[in-house]
Order: structure tokens, then sequence, then C-alpha cells
């Protein structure tokens, strides 16, 4: 449970670090993730007040030390700390102190890694955002999630809350819409039995009532915490609700982007551009053997997303933009007619600044009392000379 604080005369509550995953998840959840993508806790608990949340997009030792001076009790980062099993947590090594430190210090981590990329407005949404790429869509299809609709029976003088409740809970979002639902309004009846223990009528005695029949859709991976908001909200001991799959909707999800610059660039000047916007030393360009003169098509995966070239011509892509390229892949990249450029993987560190900007837009909407902190500390470890 949350505790409330006061702060001069306004209420602030204190949180938990499980209330503030909760909605991380809503946000960005963990289903999302590629297969074997080991998002999620990895160390510590989040059954714990927190007072300061810092984003980082590694845990490296120095991120480790930046944690503890500055009293970090829950750390956000993309990349997942823990890849493979360790077989000895000891203190003479370097990457296991830094784990044996984080749980001496009570530093919670939680990780969000491929589902970051995914999520709509998410990582890519932001590289493309800030290179001015507009109209995108996924560059590689990953999910596809049906939709339910839940109908429920209330009293009609209930029928406002429930559906305040239903929308908050993350019912009746459909396009650019939130909060859509449909009410009809007619007649309830129940005869409740001995054991029954009715909000309206008495036991044996039919009753009638004016009800409201509330329809609300909503993603079928919202179904736990949609159906569980609504029995808490239900005046009624047994509410009455039906569930529908639907066939004529779906919710698709994919990783990287791929869209369109207003204007087309010279393809110099489009790769300055991507130093300039990325603040990169340098990067690496494969060009193609035959020369392409500007850039107007870009796809674009943060990340290791070398694999998915062949996606990124099959969209017709004057531009790949993607970290991590292998030697003989850019061989293979170099035939295609399509221009590559790996600015490494540490540009995902956009995510420190746009992540706790939308932090700090849910504490206002929440009323949290915690500290959402940029970690300052560089894990580029590549230089140019």
């Amino acid at each position: 449970m949350l505790r409330k604080k006061l702060n001069g005369s306004r209420r602030y509550l204190m949180m938990q670090g499980s209330e503030f995953i909760q909605r991380f998840k809503q946000y960005c959840p963990e289903w999302l993730a590629e297969d074997g993508d080991p998002v999620g806790l990895h160390i510590g608990t989040l059954n714990k007040n927190v007072d300061r949340i810092m984003m980082s997009l590694d845990v490296r030792p120095a991120v480790v030390e930046e944690a503890i001076a500055k009293k970090v009790d829950l750390l956000i980062v993309k990349h997942p700390p823990i890849f493979r099993a360790i077989t000895r947590l000891t203190t003479d090594d370097v990457q296991t102190k830094m784990y044996a430190d984080l749980i001496k210090h009570d530093i919670a981590v939680y990780a969000a890694h491929t589902n970051m990329d995914i999520i709509s407005n998410g990582l890519n949404d932001w590289f493309c955002e800030a290179l001015e790429v507009f109209d995108t869509d996924y560059l590689v299809h990953t999910h596809t999630v049906k939709m339910k609709k839940l109908a429920v029976y209330i009293p009609q003088s209930d029928a406002k809350k429930m559906r305040q409740v239903l929308a908050e809970a993350g019912a009746g979002i459909q396009g650019n819409y939130h909060a859509t639902s449909f009410t009809l309004n007619g007649t309830g009846r129940f005869t409740p039995n001995d054991d029954a223990q009715p909000t309206i009528g008495t036991a044996n005695v039919p009753e009638q009532v004016q009800e409201s029949k509330i329809e609300v859709i909503f993603p079928e991976t919202r179904q736990t915490e949609i159906v569980a908001a609504m029995v808490k909200a239900h005046p009624y001991e047994e509410p009455a609700y039906d569930i529908y799959q639907l066939d004529n909707l779906t919710e698709k999800f994919g990783i990287g982007r791929v869209g369109e610059l207003k204007e087309a660039l010279p393809t110099e000047e489009f790769i300055q551009k991507v130093k300039k916007v990325f603040n990169l030393e340098g990067l690496r360009v494969v060009y193609p053997r035959t020369a392409k003169e500007s850039i107007k098509r870009v796809a674009i995966c943060g990340g290791s997303g070398e694999k998915f070239y062949r996606e990124a011509l099959a969209a017709n892509a004057d531009v790949y933009i993607t970290g991590d390229v292998y030697y003989h892949t850019a061989h293979d990249m170099q035939e295609t007619g399509m221009l590559v450029i790996d600015p490494g993987h540490y540009i995902e560190s956009l995510c420190k600044e746009k992540m706790v900007t939308l932090f700090n837009q849910w504490k206002n909407e929440e009323d949290w009392d915690v500290e959402f902190l940029v970690s300052e500390t560089s894990t580029d470890p590549f230089s140019f000379k």
C-alpha cells in the first residue's frame, strides 16, 4: 500500500517499487520482449518504499557507484545485467562485485530491453522523432494481440463510476481514442437465496433493478487487470458480466521503424545529420557498390539490428541505421544498393532522458513522492581517434 506524506499543503503518495513497476509494465509490458530476452526484475526486491529511481542504459561498476552515491533505491535499465547464469558471486571479480554491491546497498534493478524497442512511443519511435522521420510503421512484425469485449451489468446509479474505473484500467482504447464505451439501459432481475448478502433486495424475494449494460473493448493481455478492477468497483456480491473474443480487431507490434523524411537529403548531408543528432564523434558507413545520391526513406533499429537488413531492403529503404554490424554482413549489405549507417549501440542512451521525462509525467498524474534521476555515467566503451 502507498502511504500518504504531507508536503506543505499538498498530499503526496510515497511509492513502493512494485507500484511503480506496475505502472511501467502498463506502458512497457514484459510479454512484448523477444523470446529469451531476460527482462524484468534482476536484483533485489520491489516490495519496499522508493525515494529515488535512476534510469541508465547499462549496469556497470561506475553506474553502481553513482547509484550508491545518490542513494538510489531502484535502477531502471535497458540492458539486462544478467544474460547468463552466474555460477559464483564473489567480490574478487569486478563483474560479480557489482552485483554484490547492489544487494549490499539494497538497490533493485529492473530491465526493459527489446520490449522498449517494440512499444509504441518507445526507443525506435524516439529515434525517428530525433531524425525527423515521419509516417512510420514497424520494420519487423513481432506480435499480434487479439481484442476482447467486456459487457458488465450494473445499477444505473453506478454506471458513470464503472466507466471511469474501466478506462483507468486500460479498457476502451481504440485507435486515437481512449475511454470509449457503449451503454444500454434495461431491467435486471434476480432472486437472492438464503446464503446471499445482496446489495439490493431480500432473500427469496424476486427483485428488479434498473441497470446499465456497459461494453468496452480491451487487448487480451489486459484481461486479468481489467476484470479485477471491474469486480472491485462493482457494488454487487456476484457481478454479472460477459467476455467476448473479437475477430475484427487486432493490435500489431513490431521492432524497428521505417518511414519518410519530409524532403530527400543528399546522402552525405544525411550522414552528418545522424552524427549531429546523436552527438557522435564518428560512425561507420557501408556504401553500396552503386552510389546513392540522396536519402528519402529511412529504416532504423536501435541496438544490434543487422539481422533485419533484408527487411529494410524489402521496405524499399534508402538507408538502414543500426549498430554492431559485422564485417561479413557488411559485405552482403554492400551489394544490395542500400546505404547502411552504423552509429554504434550507445545511441540507445537517448532512452535515459526520454524515460525520465515520461516518469515525471506519471509522477504528476499520480502525486508520487519520488525523485527520478538520469544517470550521468557514460557506458560507451568506444572512443574515436
